[in-house]
């Protein structure tokens, strides 16, 4: 992108430190990217926040703007999106969540984009029911859950998207139908997941993490550089290249 003078450099800082890290940034400063639990943490030191950050209450994208404002975005729902359409999927009549942290928020959010119909999802209490269930109206999406002691009953959806840490969904692998559809696992690493590798082998078609942190990366470099199209490809294998070294 002959950004040649450019930087993207990693940095461990914790809810109690953001305020005083981000307040000494300088003019140098083209943006920030956020994982959690900074997600939430970094709304109040932000000057504006996107209407798709404020939908889920999480921003993982800041952009340092020319008059001085912090700026903050969500590029994980637009890069879901993003990440299903490369495989062709535009549109679902139905979808299945696997788990409810915060990642199944922003994964709502971006099948209220996508899908015509219901979203169940599969959780393990009543109080993360309850929360999905909320998301599902703030959101403007019908949002039914159910325990995650049916999750099987989950992989028979057109799409099933998997929020869960590593291991969680190890035991769904053996349940995995004939002619499964399509699986989202947002996890990257390790990979393939039980059930991602599953998946493939009965012919179905699999949307990686990789894919989601590639394609909301993407985002993040046309945001904080103001040069767009990133390179898709090339992030990509950087990526592979990255987590196979790992």
């Amino acid at each position: 992108m002959g950004l040649d003078d450019w930087s993207y450099d990693r940095f461990e800082i914790d809810e109690a430190a953001l305020p005083e890290f981000v307040g000494k940034l300088g003019p140098e400063w083209a943006g920030l990217s956020l994982t959690m639990p900074l997600k939430r943490a970094v709304i109040p030191l932000l000057d504006t926040i996107s209407d798709t950050a404020a939908s889920v209450e999480a921003v993982n994208t800041v952009v340092f703007t020319q008059d001085g404002r912090r700026a903050g975005d969500n590029t994980d729902i637009p890069g879901i999106v993003a990440a299903l359409r490369e495989r062709g999927i535009e549109q679902v009549e139905s979808a299945a969540i696997l788990g409810a942290g915060a990642t199944a928020s922003s994964a709502l959010a971006a099948l209220a984009r996508v899908c015509t119909g219901e979203v169940v999802a599969y959780v393990r209490s009543e109080e993360r029911a309850a929360e999905m269930r909320q998301w599902g109206e703030r959101l403007g999406i019908e949002v039914r859950t159910a325990h995650w002691s049916d999750a099987e009953r989950a992989l028979r959806a057109p799409l099933v998207i998997a929020t869960t840490p590593a291991g969680a969904t190890d035991a769904l692998a053996a349940a995995v139908p004939e002619r499964p559809a399509t699986l989202f696992d947002v996890l990257y690493d390790p990979w393939p997941t039980d059930l991602a590798a599953r998946w493939s082998a009965y012919g179905g078609a699999v949307v990686s993490g990789l894919d989601l942190l590639v394609h909301q990366a993407v985002l993040q470099v046309e945001q904080m550089t103001g040069l767009a199209p990133a390179p898709v490809g090339v992030m990509r294998a950087a990526g592979e290249k990255s987590l196979a070294a790992r």
